[in-house]
């Protein structure tokens, strides 16, 4: 190898660490700054609501050309999604805490009162998820297993499963067809409280120990009802 070559060498070896080090902080950069619109995005619609939410008004927030905005979201509604992949992400680690309660009643109200704690005290990030655009949602089911969505659900199906093993449900009801209509009823009285705050009903809190009194059955497996005959008779 020639002095030239040699030199040209060097400066390449020299040179690499450099490149990658730009490389890395660019990415970092990059990172930083979609975290930081997502951040912004997230304050704006806790503080004037999803409508309140515009590429302009974010770029303005940001300090960035929306221009720039657009090189992470193609759109206002991508950054909804991400929002609304979050905002699940949350409220899987409300529930997290009451899912580790071994005694399956006492989970079951556990969790009655960590899912409308989330909604009632986070109503924006809950319209978000659920009451804005099923669109915004679709994200959330996407990885049948790993996501937020599946994960959230499955903790409610343990417990009916739990409760099933223990003789607590209607006898021969799947135990993910009644965590289904549990969390019909949970997002029920979360959505009723949200939107008809004239009405002047129970307390959430008394709803939710009013369903888990309906979906748990307190002696054991019900007895079955006589089936009618077409005369009326059994």
């Amino acid at each position: 190898m020639n002095g030239v070559h040699l030199l040209l060498a060097v400066r390449h070896v020299k040179s690499y660490p450099c490149d990658m080090g730009i490389t890395e902080r660019k990415e970092r950069q990059r990172a930083e700054l979609r975290e930081r619109i997502l951040e912004v995005a997230r304050d704006m619609v806790m503080k004037e609501g999803f409508e309140a939410l515009s590429m302009r008004k974010l770029a303005e927030a940001v300090e960035y050309a929306p221009a720039t905005l657009y090189l992470h979201f193609e759109n206002r509604d991508a950054i909804a999604r991400e929002l609304c992949v979050r905002g699940f992400q949350e409220l899987f680690a409300a529930l997290e805490p009451a899912a580790n309660v071994a005694d399956p009643v006492e989970r079951l109200s556990r969790l009655t009162e960590a899912y409308l704690a989330f909604g009632l005290r986070q109503p924006e990030t809950y319209r978000l998820i659920f009451m804005e655009d099923a669109r915004l949602s679709e994200a959330l089911f996407q990885d049948a297993k790993e996501g937020a969505g599946p994960q959230s659900f499955a903790v409610l199906v343990r417990v009916f499963e739990d409760l099933e093993a223990a003789g607590r449900t209607l006898e021969g009801t799947p135990p993910a067809q009644l965590a289904e209509v549990f969390w019909a009823g949970l997002h029920g009285i979360v959505s009723l409280k949200l939107t008809c705050s004239g009405f002047q009903g129970a307390p959430a809190e008394v709803l939710g120990r009013t369903l888990v009194a309906t979906m748990v059955h307190g002696g054991g497996r019900p007895a079955k009802t006589p089936r009618r005959g077409r005369g009326g008779t059994s």
